[in-house]
């Protein structure tokens, strides 16, 4: 995504850009609010013309929501809050491949309460070393993070067979989530106990937590300034 924004820009703006994003996205995972920021020449196009115009260049793989005018000091990344992910799961016997490029399909059979009950031992701060995969060009940089909601659900209106998994912290690491949701599944499906989540926090070890979730399922849902 990144890449090809930064192209669009640059051929509307006539300008190389550099952006940031709120939220570094791994390949295959999605973005449904990502926010990015730039400088932009004085004079250049009016935020409605620029949308308009980088749409047409990108959608509908790609698509610009809003464009706003931003403090000097604005940075899309060190700016943010918070930030909201969800994981979704397809608990169904029979794959759907209408939902094969938004969800981990998972035939086996998942036990929700347990899945539920380990999610509550995430919230508050923690070490997530066991749950992340540590940076190489700053391998001793704290993987303490603060998480201050989990939980799963079903939407309103959504498929009953997805199960969504939505997780809020000030800050993520590196396969964070999709190293939680693997362990999540292996505990909903019996290979794990409920306390894998409190064990793994605990001992800061990757070998503690489970297999790591597919990134088709996950999406940045939400920024928070």
């Amino acid at each position: 995504m990144g890449g090809d924004l930064r192209h669009a820009l640059g051929r509307v703006l006539g300008i190389d850009p550099t952006i940031t994003v709120a939220g570094r996205t791994d390949a295959g995972v999605h973005a449904r609010r990502q926010v990015v920021s730039f400088d932009a020449p004085t004079g250049s196009l009016e935020p409605h013309s620029l949308r308009r115009s980088v749409n047409a260049m990108l959608a509908p793989h790609v698509v610009i929501r809003e464009v706003a005018h931003a403090a000097g000091d604005f940075d899309a990344r060190f700016s943010a809050k918070w930030r909201r992910y969800r994981y979704r799961l397809l608990a169904s016997e029979v794959p759907d491949p209408f939902l094969a490029a938004t969800t981990w399909w998972m035939p086996a059979a998942l036990d929700r309460h347990r899945m539920a009950d380990a999610a509550h031992d995430l919230v508050g701060e923690h070490d997530f070393t066991s749950f992340c995969r540590r940076p190489r060009d700053r391998p001793d940089a704290s993987l303490v993070r603060r998480v201050t909601d989990a939980r799963w659900s079903q939407e309103l209106g959504d498929d009953p067979r997805v199960l969504t998994f939505e997780i809020t912290a000030t800050a993520f690491c590196h396969q964070m989530v999709r190293s939680i949701v693997g362990t999540l599944v292996d505990i909903g499906r019996g290979r794990r106990p409920v306390g894998t989540v409190a064990d793994a926090l605990a001992g800061a070890d990757r070998a503690i937590a489970g297999q790591l979730a597919p990134p088709e399922g996950l999406f940045l849902w939400e920024v928070g300034y």
